[in-house]
């Protein structure tokens, strides 16, 4: 499970070898064993990610194209360096003021940050420009890559897409802790944009939503869909859950 480490991560030689001499805390580890870490010395803040080879989840070259495209269209963190070996692959980026929205602090406030990351998704969303964007997460190129465990019944709902309610520029994994608020409890940046594309807006609400409940307990998905600015849609909500589900 995606979550803070408890104990200390081992930092891999090409993480060492792009920041040496940094002082370096792991703030998040996910379900692929990728790690980040941020500095806590007086340097110029950054953080850095590092993805196993082999992580087919972690494809951090692909975020790297994302972040260069986004500069000056969203806030995002920017990208010092990138860096790659036979154990995997790094890439540092220039520190976002700002917390995740799953940081102690706004967890003793889900009210307000399940209304940051509602709020901060549409400006992503709005912010945008579909014509321009190079990137897909349609529905089609996400079928290509459905596991092959999935279950045929699944498999079946999902060959029955909705229609797209509105497309835009998706952020891919707008889970509430990709999501970063400033002290007073607006949001400051979107981060983890590994999988950004064209796709319809409730690929990303469905998750948006479901991820209230992993993060911080149920009855809240209301209200991060309120705080968007749009009305629940059961059917869409249901399907980019299942092929979210569905998906490497």
């Amino acid at each position: 499970m995606a979550a803070v480490p408890t104990e200390p991560v081992p930092v891999p030689r090409l993480v060492a070898s792009l920041l040496p001499g940094r002082l370096l805390e792991a703030v998040w580890r996910n379900q692929a064993d990728g790690t980040t870490w941020r500095t806590t010395d007086d340097g110029p803040a950054r953080h850095v990610k590092w993805a196993p080879r082999g992580a087919a989840a972690l494809d951090l070259p692909a975020e790297v194209e994302r972040l260069r495209w986004l500069a000056g269209r969203t806030p995002v963190p920017a990208v010092v360096a990138v860096a790659a070996d036979e154990e995997g692959d790094v890439l540092v980026t220039a520190t976002v003021p700002g917390r995740s929205a799953v940081d102690p602090r706004w967890l003793a406030e889900p009210e307000a940050a399940v209304t940051a990351v509602g709020r901060g998704l549409r400006a992503l969303h709005d912010a945008l420009p579909v014509e321009e964007c190079p990137f897909s997460w349609s529905v089609a190129d996400r079928l290509a890559r459905v596991r092959p465990d999935v279950a045929p019944d699944v498999r079946e709902r999902l060959g029955d897409p909705p229609a797209v309610d509105r497309l835009v520029v998706a952020h891919g994994d707008a889970c509430m802790p990709n999501t970063l608020l400033t002290d007073d409890g607006t949001w400051a940046a979107h981060v983890d944009v590994g999988a950004l594309g064209v796709a319809d807006r409730w690929a990303d609400l469905a998750v948006a939503a479901w991820s209230t409940a992993w993060n911080v307990g149920p009855g809240y998905e209301d209200l991060l869909l309120e705080a968007y600015g749009v009305a629940r849609d059961d059917a869409r909500t249901a399907y980019y859950r299942d092929l979210w589900d569905a998906g490497p």
